[in-house]
């Protein structure tokens, strides 16, 4: 069809009617109590969040967008870089003043290696906000053409989405397509300790992606209302797209900053349009993996504060032949508001009959979920199926016709060097603590062990918590399922073969083989076992191909080997110095696995008691030479359950007379990791000691009161910067033992809402935090495939992250952030442990 010049006006002013409509042009940023600028279906952060000094970028600082309720911009800043990586330099926040009578916020970066600062100031304008950029002195020479301001953009927020570059159109890639070049890597900006995430293959040259587009006016996805956002600034804008160097990379917009100029140096304004009256849609939180028919039946809804709440609530029933019929109506009840959000709950406990059933809450219909008397009985099963399964080093792990991974480390491993600060929290000081010089090769350590989380080092303080998680599962449960096939001789592993052996026997023995080990090896437990090289330590996919598997030779070249060894040092460190806390963690390990291994593998059981003795005597002696830190209240926490273990295992006196002398000046500091100590001893002590632990029990009593009107979920929520499902297990655990002790006192939805938090009844979303249990659940997690948008089965994440000052986030289209999406081994077996304590009391006559 021809358009006129009558027609095509016609046509253009119903588009921009039709845009007005729909877009938000009249609402502007207010500045907030809360210190950030926000308007419906937008609010702006200016440094309500900083880096991390330990991980670095974490992808949650500097200038954020949340655009219509999710968090889609983040890293506005000075960078050194066009696609910053975690591991490159971090500016720091110097200074932050909100300026309430201006309605604008200032903020002072510095580069305390360039002795370099910059100033930005961040004021709402139109119907957006500008970002300015001033210098009190020209770049430092060095910086010159490498300073520039940065902001980044979720890469799934604008997956099959189009932008414009000064017009020109293109689509954001789905997979990373964009150019690259190679440069001299003198040219480059020294990462963290000159660590390199970048295998040069001692070329001396870096790789840095080019741009995907420039202009000075950069618009977002034009086509789509609630991700639209235009970017405009007299100074050349540049489009990066971050995952051609890592594959956590952002969509990032830069512009470089001028040379030899001071005063405001750069300028930009931003404007993300917003849906007129925008509210986001309820979320409407519930156990996805179902109730047993007599578990009281708790929905709680999370509101926009615009919202208008309704009175009442559906529950519908599905019936054999598709139809959903309302079974119940109920009133709904205002809890109140927590965070950014207003809560209301649905109670429909009456709701009792088997079958499947959804809630329905004005337009909003959930799927669907199971009231059943074994809804609950088998959601450990794929933890102990197959995460931990996946999970273990120095192993093939195979499942049907995939292999997760070949056999891992077979070059195991190396002393660490003294005197350096490694990544991920590593350290040696000026001794090793060995026997072994650096870098010397320590022998039998290829054995046993499990990937502590998504990347593939041991760390020896998880595997302690995990061997004893899955000890008391084993003595208190008696969990006998076999259903994995695990050859330590052949170093072997089938999923869902059974072997005739129970499973968490088995995982037991293989965590137990790494610590006896290391013990064995070096003389004690030590930090952890982790790859020289930070473009090692990024590694996603095979673990088997992490390194070469071949010892480390220096009379080799690099890449060079004679058939059993290799002059390329890629083989793990394991980092020795020596922790009194860390061997009382291992005692109290070992201990509990001589209990539970004695008649499945009395050789390795009657060694575990044996150094367990041995390390407990060395750890209490070097304890009281310490000195006195920080730490030292962690220390004495550590022995009371080393001691603990040890009496259980041996019966000797000596052991219970400290534990007695340790666990009361422990209560009285009222740690819940303490009490859960004191209610595990309770079958090994007389009634006197029942008798003193009851105040201690009513005290946590009324903690558990006091949550219930702190959040709506009535569990304890973290506010770290590592969301806190592993606190809500270990609470929940700790209810359980209660409940059993004191059934007066605690009761048992103390125990149940734990579970039902981490299967769906949680803020920001309804799905369930372990990976394939529950009709909705996690399925793009931080695990070993996390570049595949996957997830391991029966892993479980870290849930909710509560980013500074109200915002609630868990992201199930980008699984890169490990605060939120990270599985880890102890938080795993502890779940199983929680699973297995529901069943037992809802199996309760």
């Amino acid at each position: 069809m021809t358009l006129n010049n009558n027609n095509l006006r016609i046509t253009l002013l119903l588009l921009i009617f039709s845009a007005s409509s729909i877009f938000s042009f009249g609402q502007k940023l207010q500045l907030n109590e809360k210190e950030y600028f926000e308007t419906t279906g937008l609010n702006v952060l200016v440094f309500n969040n900083e880096y991390n000094g330990m991980f670095f970028d974490e992808k949650t600082a500097g200038i954020e967008l949340i655009h219509h309720g999710v968090r889609t911009s983040t890293g506005g800043a000075v960078r050194l870089q066009n696609t910053p990586e975690q591991w490159d330099l971090i500016p720091t926040l110097v200074e932050k003043t909100v300026d309430k009578d201006n309605k604008s916020i200032k903020f002072t970066l510095r580069y305390e290696a360039y002795d370099f600062d910059s100033k930005i100031t961040v004021t709402p304008k139109s119907n957006g906000f500008q970002i300015a950029v001033s210098l009190d002195k020209p770049l430092p020479e060095e910086l010159e053409g490498k300073a520039g301001f940065n902001l980044e953009f979720l890469p799934s927020a604008y997956f099959e989405k189009g932008y414009l570059a000064d017009g020109k159109p293109a689509n954001f890639p789905l997979y990373p397509s964009g150019n690259t070049t190679i440069k001299p890597l003198k040219n480059k900006i020294p990462q963290y300790a000159e660590h390199s995430t970048f295998d040069d293959r001692g070329l001396k040259e870096y790789i840095e992606p080019k741009p995907l587009a420039k202009g000075n006016t950069l618009v977002f996805a034009p086509e789509d209302p609630e991700r639209y956002v235009r970017i405009e600034s007299d100074s050349e804008i540049m489009l990066f797209d971050g995952r051609n160097l890592a594959q956590n990379g952002w969509f990032i917009t830069r512009s470089i900053l001028p040379a030899n100029q001071t005063g405001e140096v750069l300028k930009w304004y931003v404007e993300p349009q917003t849906i007129e009256n925008w509210v986001r849609k309820p979320n409407i939180g519930f156990s996805q993996a179902g109730y047993h028919p007599e578990q009281k039946k708790v929905a709680v809804i999370e509101l926009d504060t615009n919202d208008t709440p309704l009175e009442q609530a559906s529950i519908y029933k599905v019936t054999a032949t598709g139809e959903k019929v309302k079974h119940l109506t109920v009133n709904v009840e205002e809890w109140g508001k927590y965070l950014r959000y207003n809560y209301l709950k649905v109670d429909f406990s009456s709701v009792t009959k088997p079958g499947l059933y959804c809630i329905q809450y004005g337009d909003q219909t959930t799927n669907t979920f199971s009231i059943d008397a074994n809804a609950l009985k088998n959601v450990w099963h794929p933890t102990l199926d197959v995460f931990l399964p996946v999970q273990m080093d120095h192993m093939t792990v195979n499942e049907a016709y995939r292999t997760w991974h070949g056999e891992p480390f077979k070059d195991d491993a190396l002393q660490a060097p003294v005197n350096i600060e490694f990544f991920d929290g590593y350290s040696m000081d000026s001794v090793t603590d060995t026997k072994y010089k650096p870098l010397e090769r320590i022998p039998g350590l290829a054995v046993g062990g499990w990937f502590d989380a998504g990347d593939y080092d041991i760390q020896t303080g998880t595997h302690c918590r995990t061997i004893q998680s899955l000890v008391d599962t084993w003595e208190y449960f008696k969990v006998s399922r076999d259903q994995t096939f695990i050859d330590q001789e052949t170093r072997y592993v089938d999923i869902h073969r059974p072997d005739g052996d129970p499973d968490i026997l088995q995982q037991i023995e293989h965590g137990t083989l790494n610590l006896v080990a290391q013990i064995e090896n070096i003389g004690h437990p030590v930090r952890g076992i982790i790859v020289p090289n930070l473009h090692q330590y990024h590694h996603l996919g095979d673990a088997s191909t992490e390194t070469d598997n071949l010892p480390y030779n220096p009379e080799l070249e690099p890449y060079e080997t004679d058939g059993v060894s290799s002059g390329t040092l890629d083989d793990r460190w394991a980092f020795t110095n020596r922790n009194h806390m860390l061997d009382f963690s291992t005692v109290a390990a070992l201990s509990a696995a001589n209990r539970a291994l004695k008649d499945y593998n009395s050789e390795l059981a009657d060694k575990c008691l044996r150094l367990s003795k041995k390390l407990y005597s060395e750890a209490a002696e070097i304890m009281k030479t310490a000195k006195p830190n920080r730490f030292s209240r962690w220390g004495r926490f550590n022995e009371i359950a080393a001691v603990l273990q040890l009496y259980i295992a041996t019966g000797e006196n000596s052991y219970a007379e400290r534990y007695e002398e340790l666990i009361w000046p422990a209560l009285e500091e009222s740690s819940e990791w303490t009490l859960s100590m004191a209610l595990q001893a309770l079958p090994h002590m007389d009634e006197d000691f029942k008798e003193k632990l009851e105040k201690y029990v009513a005290k946590h009593k009324a903690e558990i009161t006091e949550l219930e009107a702190e959040n709506p979920y009535g569990v304890p929520i973290s506010t770290r910067g590592w969301a806190g499902n592993s606190g809500v297990i270990d609470w929940s655990i700790t209810n359980y033992m209660a409940y059993k002790a004191f059934p007066e006192i605690i009761e048992k939805e103390d125990v149940y809402k734990g579970l039902n938090y981490l299967f769906g009844c949680h803020p920001y979303s309804n799905i369930s935090f372990v990976s394939a249990v529950g009709t909705r659940s996690k399925k793009v997690a931080y695990g070993s495939n996390r570049a595949d948008f996957r997830f391991i089965a029966g892993g479980v994440v870290p849930g909710v992250l509560i980013l500074n000052p109200d915002f609630p986030e868990n992201k199930e289209d980008w699984p890169f952030f490990w605060g939120e999406n990270e599985y880890v081994i102890d938080i795993g077996a502890a779940y199983i442990y929680l699973a297995n304590a529901v069943n037992d009391l809802l199996n309760e006559q």
